[in-house]
């Protein structure tokens, strides 16, 4: 799910030069549509900012597929044929205020055609995706070493190297982001040990190196511990960071994620961190673990629980966090501990917030760091998404 902006700015770029020679100052705004009525469109952008948009008479109206490049195949559509969930690019002159739009061209992508591509590439991701921390990286071999789990965790960790070619896509989080289509284009020696990446591609028959199609990669931090104030008109909550012993202003927008785990399952989750046996009951309350399959739908970065080498690797805690109920701000309190996956904020003691979990006492006991790296090695590339994305398509 490559950023909206990217896909049909790409589009665009071959037509500008034409496009320019309707109107002195062209404007375009790209986004989703809203509403619509006869020949006016209430067209929303990624960054929540409105748009009227007034289709002219004889403006040109075009039709493009998911993850086309260019207007070469576009094919001509009626105003007729356009829905609210359709993405769109108007281009034109705006008012004096901004607020509106006399569109001459109007360029337009199936909702519906979108989130069918976007699934089959989550469903991709899943398959063949696979990655976690990153230990080493070698720019001249073109190889990143990433790790996933935690030392003293269930399965241990598992190393990965990961291979890069003159066309692998290479894409990083730009800092402040939270969501995995806002990744940029980006470039292998910007990946630095401690960083957090996602790979999808062809893995070996043991598992241990992949060659890469597609990198995504991004540096965030970790905070664990309690609660100290939450602020719900502000959307924020303060945690005392246990490894700085500092307050963490963490924001919580509507991207990020916040999950509670049952008490019953974080208590199974520290078990295993202190050491349970292989006999010990799945976290996720079943019978004995038993682990998914790399790559299986849900499963983290890591990938899951059996390998192609065939040893158990312990359950699979994004598969955990998929099940566990999302929760408000509303819900947590002062004194909840809770582990947090956020990227840098404008200073050391702010962050946004990717993943919040609670309900993790027990693991915070058992041990902190374990279940920090827990979370990170499973980490999924973005606030309350699948992880996945594929080069060209918008949302």
């Amino acid at each position: 799910m490559l950023s909206k902006l990217i896909l049909l700015g790409a589009i665009f770029a071959g037509f500008w030069p034409v496009a320019a020679q309707d109107a002195a100052k062209p404007v375009t705004f790209l986004g989703t549509v809203q509403t619509l009525s006869g020949n006016n469109l209430t067209v929303k952008n990624d960054a929540g900012a409105t748009m009227q948009v007034t289709v002219q008479e004889g403006a040109r109206l075009l039709r493009v597929e998911p993850g086309q490049k260019s207007l070469a195949g576009a094919s001509p559509f009626s105003l007729t044929d356009l829905q609210a969930g359709d993405r769109v690019m108007a281009r034109g002159a705006t008012s004096t205020d901004g607020n509106s739009l006399a569109a001459n061209m109007l360029v337009a992508i199936k909702g519906v055609d979108i989130a069918q591509k976007q699934e089959k590439e989550r469903e991709d991701w899943q398959k063949r995706g696979a990655g976690g921390l990153v230990k080493s990286v070698d720019p001249a071999a073109q190889t990143v070493t990433v790790s996933s789990g935690a030392s003293n965790g269930p399965g241990g960790t598992r190393t990965l190297v990961i291979h890069a070619a003159s066309n692998t896509i290479i894409r990083r989080y730009a800092p402040g982001s939270v969501k995995f289509d806002q990744a940029v284009k980006g470039t292998l020696d910007q990946i630095k040990p401690g960083d957090q990446l996602r790979a999808r591609g062809a893995k070996n028959d043991d598992g241990t190196t992949l060659e890469a199609e597609e990198i995504v990669s991004g540096s965030f931090r970790n905070v664990a511990g309690p609660i100290q104030a939450v602020n719900a008109a502000a959307s924020t909550i303060t945690v005392t960071d246990t490894a700085t012993k500092k307050p963490v202003v963490i924001s919580v927008t509507s991207d990020s994620e916040v999950k509670k785990l049952d008490p019953a399952v974080a208590q199974r989750i520290a078990t295993r961190l202190n050491g349970g046996g292989a006999g010990a009951k799945r976290p996720d309350g079943g019978g004995p673990a038993a682990a998914a399959p790399e790559g299986a739908p849900g499963a983290g970065p890591g990938g899951g629980g059996q390998g192609r080498g065939g040893q158990g690797r312990g359950p699979d805690f994004q598969q955990i966090l998929t099940r566990a109920p999302s929760v408000t701000l509303k819900d947590l309190q002062k004194g909840n501990m809770v582990i947090v996956v956020a990227t840098e904020g404008q200073s050391p003691d702010t962050a946004t917030a990717i993943t919040v979990v609670a309900g993790v006492e027990p693991m915070l006991q058992a041990s902190a760091s374990a279940s920090q790296a827990m979370l990170s090695s499973t980490w999924n590339l973005g606030g309350g998404g699948e992880g996945g994305g594929g080069g060209e398509t918008p949302q």
